[in-house]
């Protein structure tokens, strides 16, 4: 079957033009138009998370089936959402500088910038470290962390968010995690940077094993939020 695929905004850009045309199978869904489109044009792969999807100009949601001719409708926010600024967001191997990436992003409107800039102890457990290593899922952390920043600025009345977390080896004083909020208001800014590093921590696929002079261990992991689907219950069933 054949189906329309329009573009706004933004993702008008990324796509080429307003107006596409698909080719899917028979009893596609839309999540499966959706999946050609990333395809076709990976980088709406960071916008889709908060694209509202419409067919024949009602909201569906990405299980609804699609039939010849359908008008397919993907929204991104609407004007006077989130601010036009892009957010750093950042998984990288690279030393955290905090001093090169606060100031580029620094604007006049701002009045406040609050900053979290995690840092590598000496000590844990009741002993001393030697270094850490943190390692992740990386395709869907980064994707997380751009998507935490999207919902910040939809959350909170800020202006931008810098969201920048190390992998590999750290040594005892680097940066583990760097988080900047800029907010014309200094509440604001703090609410968001408190929750930024919280759902982090319970959401984004990163992992982090302490060295010790004695051994190695993985730290404990925060429980997933209820809403995040696990895999006990499947084991269970």
């Amino acid at each position: 079957m054949q189906v329309r695929v329009l573009f706004f905004g933004m993702l008008k850009e990324i796509a080429g033009g307003g107006e596409q045309r698909l080719t899917l199978g028979d009893g596609a869904r839309l999540a499966d138009a959706l999946f050609e489109c990333e395809k076709k044009w990976p980088k709406l792969g960071d916008h889709l998370p908060t694209t509202a999807t419409a067919i024949n100009q009602e909201f569906a949601p990405v299980e609804s089936g699609l039939k010849e001719g359908d008008e397919i409708a993907l929204l991104p926010p609407v004007s006077g959402g989130a601010p036009d600024a892009e957010a750093f967001v950042r998984v990288q191997r690279e030393r955290i500088v905090p001093h090169d990436i606060v100031p580029k992003l620094e604007r006049a409107e701002d009045g406040a910038i609050v900053i979290f800039d995690g840092i590598v102890r000496n000590h844990s457990r009741g002993r001393e470290t030697k270094y850490l290593e943190y390692e992740a899922y990386e395709p869907m952390a980064l994707k997380q962390m751009q998507q935490l920043a999207v919902e910040a600025r939809q959350k909170f009345a800020i202006r931008n968010v810098a969201l920048v977390h190390r992998l590999g080896r750290l040594e005892i004083g680097e940066s583990s995690v760097l988080i900047a909020v800029y907010s014309a208001h200094r509440a604001a800014a703090f609410e968001a940077c408190r929750w930024l590093i919280d759902t982090l921590k319970q959401t984004v696929p990163i992992w982090k094993k302490e060295f010790f002079a004695d051994g190695a261990v993985w730290a404990d992991g925060e429980a997933f939020p209820a809403a995040i689907p696990t895999a006990g219950k499947a084991a269970k069933s």
